[in-house]
């Protein structure tokens, strides 16, 4: 569970957006600080740049100061309860002195940069200021930091504290610029000691560029950093297991007798919760309801309580087993074409067995009377016997008697608000009845009413669940919700083609926003990136693309919008095609936009383009399939010469020992680099171009294992991945378009179709999406040709995902907690999916995979 995106589901009930949204106004908008409320003053200039509020002096022209572009800056943290006064003392500090600044201007958005799950390398920074030089920056260290001395505030992980005060300093960009990374990544940049643009590293630790020499004055804060170790603990750390925001949790050993232990870190300050607690309360919280539980046999045992610098460790017993979670990737029945009934009965009889278990886990917990308000399949150990289970992590446990509501908790668990005291993990054991069989339970933050339709979906897969299971758990979870159908799902199905590419039109047509500048239509948490609204993945060129490729009208005002945003392109908007500009170009061509895709290019040309990373995503593969197809629809030589550049570099790259810890798939692995080779084979005749494809396949081939039951996946160590993104469904489409050309090599890669097929033929799929979900496996299917029957099962499982938006057919984005309209993980690519299918002669295709044409 990728956490960031409970964040992006604060703003809006229905799609994922920016937390700063909740500031916009409306009934629901969020207070400002007094400071955010202010007049400009006269002479400066401010903007809001997503949770900041940006102030700058103005020259005399009029234009912003132009001061230094990068410098050791200055950055204050600040509590819930002191961030008022804070902003008030620098914002009265600096504007007479005519010192750049910004702060985060309302007190939920300074929450959720010091949110349990918010990122380690923003976390706690309040204010940021920008000293022309060293010498101002040492006056405003002493100056400031004697104004705001006694001010507590979260401790800045990337930064150097000075002294004892809410002050820290770091060396990095004033500016907004860009370079391509040694990954081929375009991230912010600095310039080095010999002017070249380098990344801007922002990593959760204090570090000083090579090219830098630390201030003198700076020296005693950084030994005084280095003084607190852990070496006089008698505790060996001997792996992390986990990070957040509040701290680390660590496996160890109690030197003095063997023990196994862990130890749970607690930062002051941070980690907050919905409550406002920090990690140190949270801590506290759980040290005193596992005391409170000791001898149960259902929770660790505590062993320690610490304080290191100032930060909290609770040491408790190490829990043998595994997390509930763990078991379903190797058990869970759904998992291949055919289930056998024979283990479809016996994993039911297990999940009710370990269901039951759980239930008197927590009977034994509330008669302690503690609510565990946090209970979800990554809280349950199950221990090696498979019989017994232990509950762990209650940083948000509280007593019954509070009857208080959750603070912390899964979002496929997450309780609705009239859920208080012991009913909080009533719910999450009905929440836990539906996911031991289907693990979609996200979809209850959507619509609660979803539980009916995945009760039905579960009867019908799993025959052997009792029936009044499965209708306490809906009774339950749908309690409340009155007025509401029972059962809310779309009237059109999936399979009810063109009604169903009809109504996934509408419902993206609905959720268009042409009024607003950092995306076009609802997506992913990634389009809020540099440029990721504009793009082909997660932006408005995608879901453009998937319009026009299933035969819907052509949306003018969107065509419009996106041609607006491009003339000029935001800064750091990425390059590549599913990333960046490449595939904005790409759509805009396609559209009769000519010029513009030109003018892109061009742009694109003038960065050092040849040091993108290798792959489909957002490298050469992707860029190289844009300037072949420009080049032949243009006649433009440079932009052929330019593409027969990208295949050369690619194969020399080909040619060095592959990286241990590569990735493989069609978007970042080398499939997309055979995709690009092959088309430039078709373009030029190059022998060597399909050779090198073939050797780019293979090497991908190397990734992969066969699971139990014949399906092919790439593996990656802790998992394996069926998908068309970055999965083996991906790899079997260029393979397919590779035989096509190489017919000799069939038997060969016979057993490698036939397992690519079978990992796209599973009865269960965790999301919906086309790239890691099951609209994927209706392209792959479609486009492969496979059995009419499988194509068939797998348009029927895409319904088990399906929802209602302003009453149209629409599906959920990665992680399922909101819908989403984009290309990769949301509506218009179940669009192109279904339209491949579907829709006979001409269907819709990713781009530059377009129908097979076999010799």
């Amino acid at each position: 569970m990728d956490k960031r995106y409970e964040v992006y589901a604060l703003a809006d009930r229905h799609f994922y957006d920016t937390p700063d949204r909740l500031s916009d106004g409306g009934e629901q908008a969020a207070p400002l600080f007094e400071a955010a409320r202010r007049e400009v003053p006269a002479g400066w200039s401010a903007a809001r740049v997503g949770d900041w509020l940006t102030l700058t002096p103005l020259a005399a022209d009029g234009r912003p100061h132009a001061g230094p572009a990068q410098g050791w800056k200055i950055h204050a943290s600040a509590t819930r309860a002191n961030a008022e006064r804070i902003a008030a003392i620098v914002w009265d500090y600096c504007v007479p002195r005519r010192i750049p600044f910004k702060f985060v201007p309302g007190p939920h958005l300074l929450h959720l940069r010091n949110a349990k799950y918010a990122g380690r390398d923003t976390s706690g920074k309040f204010v940021t200021v920008y000293p022309d030089g060293e010498g101002q920056l040492h006056t405003v260290l002493r100056e400031l930091g004697a104004l705001l001395d006694g001010f507590e505030g979260p401790y800045i992980l990337t930064d150097l504290r000075w002294g004892e005060g809410p002050l820290y300093v770091r060396y990095g960009a004033f500016a907004r610029t860009y370079v391509v990374d040694e990954r081929g990544a375009l991230v912010p940049a600095v310039r080095d000691g010999e002017g070249r643009l380098v990344p801007d590293r922002r990593s959760p630790s204090f570090q000083v560029p090579e090219w830098v020499t630390l201030p003198e004055f700076l020296q005693p804060h950084l030994a005084a950093r280095n003084t607190t170790t852990v070496g006089e603990l008698p505790y060996r750390i001997d792996k992390a297991l986990h990070f957040s925001n509040g701290g680390g949790v660590y496996a160890g050993t109690d030197t003095r007798d063997g023990r196994k232990v862990v130890l749970k870190e607690g930062r002051p300050h941070a980690g907050l919760a919905s409550d406002g607690a920090d990690a140190i309360a949270r801590l506290e919280r759980e040290k005193e309801a596992l005391e409170r539980l000791s001898g149960t046999g259902v929770v660790p045992e505590v062993r320690d309580w610490f304080t290191l610098g100032d930060h909290r460790f609770l040491v408790t017993d190490f829990v043998e087993g595994r997390p509930l979670n763990a078991f379903f990737a190797e058990r869970h029945p759904l998992l291949v074409p055919d289930p056998d009934p024979d283990e479809v009965a016996a994993y039911t009889a297990w999940a009710v067995r370990i269901h039951r278990a759980v239930e008197e886990a927590v009977e034994k917990v509330h008669a302690r009377g503690i609510v565990f308000n946090d209970l979800h399949v990554f809280n349950i150990m199950v221990a090696p016997d498979e019989e017994s289970v232990c509950l762990i992590d209650f940083e948000a446990a509280a007593p019954a008697e509070e009857h208080g509501r959750q603070v912390v908790a899964h979002p496929g668990f997450f309780a609705p608000p009239d859920r208080r005291g012991v009913e909080v993990d009533r719910y999450a054991l009905a929440c836990l009845r539906l996911a031991l069989f289907l693990p979609v339970t996200t979809l209850f933050v959507v619509d609660r009413g979803k539980a009916a339709h995945l009760a039905e979906v579960i009867a019908a897969q799993f025959p052997a669940v009792p029936r009044e299971f499965l209708a306490e758990a809906v009774a339950e979870i749908t309690r409340g919700t009155t007025g509401r159908p029972a059962r809310s799902v779309p009237l059109v199905d999936p399979a009810d083609w063109p009604h169903s590419r009809d109504s996934m039109v509408k419902a993206i047509l609905a959720s268009a926003t042409p009024e607003r500048d950092d995306r076009l239509f609802p997506g992913d948490i990634a389009q809020f990136s540099d440029g990721g609204g504009l793009g082909l993945a997660h932006g408005a060129a995608g879901v453009l693309y998937a319009l026009a490729a299933s035969g819907a009208e052509r949306y003018d005002e969107g065509e419009r919008w996106l041609l607006r945003h491009t003339d000029p392109a935001p800064a750091g908007t990425p390059l590549g095609l599913y990333d960046g500009l490449a595939g904005v170009a790409h759509v805009l061509e396609l559209l009769g936009h000519r010029q513009r895709a030109l003018d892109l290019v061009d742009g694109i040309l003038r960065e050092r383009w040849q040091h993108l990373s290798s792959d489909l995503h957002g490298g050469l593969a992707g860029l190289g399939l844009v300037l072949g197809a420009l080049a032949d629809a243009t006649g433009e030589s440079e932009l052929g010469e330019a593409a027969a550049q990208a295949a050369r570099i690619l194969v020399s790259r080909l040619g060095e020992p592959p990286a241990a810890k590569r990735r493989a798939g069609l978007l970042r692995g080398a499939s997309g680099v055979a995709l690009f080779l092959l088309r430039q084979y078709e373009r030029t005749g190059q022998r060597e171009l399909l050779e090198a494809a073939g050797a780019a396949l293979r090497r991908d081939l190397e990734r992969c294992l066969i699971r139990p039951g014949g399906s092919l996946e790439v593996d990656e160590g802790w998992r394996t991945l069926p998908y068309v993104g970055d999965g083996s469904a991906g790899i079997g489409m260029v393979l397919d378009d590779y035989l096509a050309h190489v017919p000799d090599t069939a038997e060969e890669f016979a057993p490698v179709r036939a397992g690519v097929v079978t990992a796209a033929t599973s009865r269960f799929y965790a999301q919906p999406g086309l790239f890691q979900g099951r609209a994927g496996m209706i392209l792959h299917l479609s486009r492969t040709g496979a059995p009419t029957e499988h194509l068939a099962d797998q348009i029927a499982g895409l319904g088990w995902y399906a929802m209602a938006y302003q009453g149209q057919l629409a599906f959920p984005g990665h992680q399922m907690m909101r819908l989403s309209m984009d290309l990769a993980t949301g509506t218009a690519g179940c669009l192109l999916a279904l339209g491949a299918a579907l829709d006979g002669p001409g269907p819709a295709h990713l781009p530059f995979l377009p129908p097979l044409t076999r010799p």
